[in-house]
Parts: C-alpha cells; sequence; structure tokens
C-alpha cells in the first residue's frame, strides 16, 4: 500500500484532559499501518480551535489525500461544516466520522446544513448500527465502522462473585445524567448496606455540584469517591475494585467507556437509549433500563448481584472481541486505499 497523507480534524486535547479521544486512538492505530497523520486541533479555545482546523486544512490542502471530520451533534456540528465546505473547496476528499446519539435530531433540525455535509463527502462513517440506520434513513449512504479497541490491552478479570461496587466512568455532563449514579447508589444502600460507588470523569458543567450536593444530601460521603479524570491505563487499575458499570446517558451513539468496560470484565447496566440497544443484547451480554429510572436501574444491578446472569460478562468479552482493531482495520484500509 502506498503512504497517504491523512488530515484529522477533531478535538485533540489529550495532554490537557487526559481524556483518550477517538481522533487519539485512531490516528495513532492508522500510523501503525503506514498513514501520515496530520491532527487538528489541541486549543482549549472553541474559536481558537475552529480557526487552528480551518487554517490546517489551507496549509495542508496539496499534500492532503483524506480529511477525516469528527462530527457531533452541539456545537462541534459547525465544526464539521465549516471544514468540509473547506475541502470541497480544495477538491479534497473528505469523511465525517459520526459521534453522538443527538445526531438524529441534528438532521432533522439542520437538513440544509446537513445536506451539506453528508451529501458531499467521500464517505460517511458511523460506528454504530443506531447511527448508520439514521443516517442512511435520511438519505445519506453511510459504512459501518465500529469503534475499535486493542484488546491485547484489556486483561479479563472473571469476578467469581460480584459485590455492590459501582463503577461509572463518563464526563460530568447533564445529557450524561450523573446525578442518576448517586439516587440509585441511594436505593441499593437500602438492601446492600455496604455499596459504594466510583465515579470518574472530567468536570464539564455543574452536574458534578449536583452530585455532590446529593451526596451530602443523601448522607452517602463515605461511599462514593469522585476521582476526576484519569489516565485510560489508570482507569483500567482502578477498575478492578469495582463489579458492576452503570452508564446511565441520557443520550448515546457507542460509549467507548462501555465497550471498555465489557472488555475488562465489568458487567454493564446502562440506559436503553441511542446506540446502547445496538452494543449491548439485553439479558445476554448487559442489563438495559429506561432512561432517567434509577429504581429500575437498581433493581436491575440487585439481579446481577443475585448472580442471575452468571455468564453475563463472559458473553461481553465475546462481543468486544470483534471490535479490536486487527478485526476493524480492514474497513479502514479499505476506505482509504
Amino acid at each position: 500500500m502506498s503512504h497517504k497523507n491523512v488530515l484529522y480534524i477533531g478535538n485533540d486535547l489529550t495532554k490537557k484532559t487526559k481524556y483518550n479521544s477517538t481522533l487519539a486512538v485512531l490516528s495513532l492505530l492508522l500510523t501503525k499501518e503506514g498513514f501520515s497523520i496530520k491532527k487538528s486541533s489541541n486549543k482549549s479555545n472553541k474559536i481558537h480551535r475552529l480557526l487552528d482546523m480551518c487554517f490546517s486544512v489551507i496549509k495542508f490542502r496539496k499534500s492532503t489525500d483524506y480529511i477525516l471530520i469528527d462530527t457531533y451533534s452541539t456545537t462541534n456540528f459547525y465544526y464539521a461544516l465549516i471544514t468540509s465546505q473547506l475541502a470541497r473547496l480544495f477538491n479534497i476528499k473528505y469523511i465525517p466520522i459520526l459521534h453522538g446519539g443527538n445526531l438524529p435530531y441534528r438532521l432533522s433540525k439542520s437538513s440544509k446544513l446537513s445536506q451539506l455535509i453528508f451529501k458531499n463527502s467521500y464517505k460517511n462513517v458511523a460506528p454504530s448500527h443506531y447511527l448508520k440506520n439514521a443516517f442512511e434513513k435520511a438519505g445519506f449512504s453511510t459504512i459501518y465502522i465500529p469503534n475499535t479497541l486493542e484488546i491485547d490491552l484489556y486483561p479479563f478479570k472473571h469476578r467469581k462473585t460480584i459485590k455492590p461496587k459501582l463503577l461509572w466512568v463518563r464526563a460530568f455532563k447533564e445529557i450524561y445524567n450523573p446525578v442518576m449514579a448517586i439516587e440509585v447508589l441511594s436505593l441499593l444502600k437500602k438492601k446492600y448496606a455496604n455499596a459504594s460507588l466510583c465515579m470518574i470523569g472530567p468536570f464539564v458543567d455543574d452536574t458534578h455540584l449536583q452530585a455532590k450536593l446529593l451526596v451530602k444530601k443523601l448522607q452517602l460521603k463515605d461511599s462514593v469517591e469522585f476521582t476526576g479524570v484519569l489516565l485510560k491505563e489508570d482507569w483500567h487499575k482502578k477498575s478492578e475494585e469495582f463489579d458492576i458499570f452503570i452508564n446511565t446517558t441520557n443520550f448515546d451513539n457507542t460509549p467507548v467507556s462501555v465497550m471498555e468496560a465489557m472488555a475488562l470484565g465489568l458487567p454493564v447496566v446502562s440506559t436503553n437509549v441511542g446506540g446502547i440497544p445496538y452494543l449491548i443484547q439485553e439479558n445476554h451480554d448487559g442489563l438495559l433500563v429506561a432512561k432517567s429510572n434509577p429504581k429500575e436501574m437498581a433493581i436491575a444491578i440487585s439481579h446481577i448481584l443475585d448472580q442471575r446472569f452468571p455468564e453475563i460478562s463472559l458473553m461481553a468479552r465475546k462481543k468486544v472481541e470483534k471490535f479490536d482493531w486487527n478485526v476493524v482495520k480492514y474497513k479502514w484500509l479499505e476506505i482509504l486505499k
């Protein structure tokens, strides 16, 4: 394969946030396959980031074969809009990589802008069948390439006994409903006095304050740990202390943190939203509950604690092994010929 030059547009903030983004993971893996990857942008300020992205498209326009664009449904949607139209101006093939469980809403809300981006792209890549189906229903041809893991980096811990020790890994952001995790713990404490919760992730909005206030109100201080953001390797190590992974989000696509939990051997209880039911098969490799329903999640956790689903973590590990880079990479190699 001849070496191809790729410009990857997205939030390259791993060094500042300690958060391993899709951009950080995929660009490293593609580099190992012989691609020359340039990334933009690592600017924290959103305006500066957009300007840097645009400048990168202009600067590397003659040497770039493909532009990958991480595409989200909120403010970052406009990064994709502007950089994709610059790519069109310079006749560069661009590939939106679709993220964010609320993108189907964006398609209907901004249909004309969506047409500009997704009708004129070289390919549209969806990491979940949920988004692939939504985009194809809207008339945009889309390829499914799942988020990927290097499965050998995820030691599977087989938990012979399950304790009420909960792990939550996500940004403290309203759409991920971190407060629900506290409510679930409070309900569990009525049946399991030793129940505990660890919450790992960056503080993005004031939901972390809401969560801490609720901990104080419910007198759960000795049962809840807030670590802030941790490097991936650190939270993986931390996960060995816990037995059940909970995902409380209101909107979602295919969260890598859930895939990682499945790889590590943590049984997963998640809200049944967005792309989650495309990732987790109910009662087979995880449990699904209604969003914003802490009571239902607490009951599902009790089922796991009662050993009603003894094979659930083994089935989950088998599923995510299909997302290993050595399997997924051929789909990328096919479109980045």
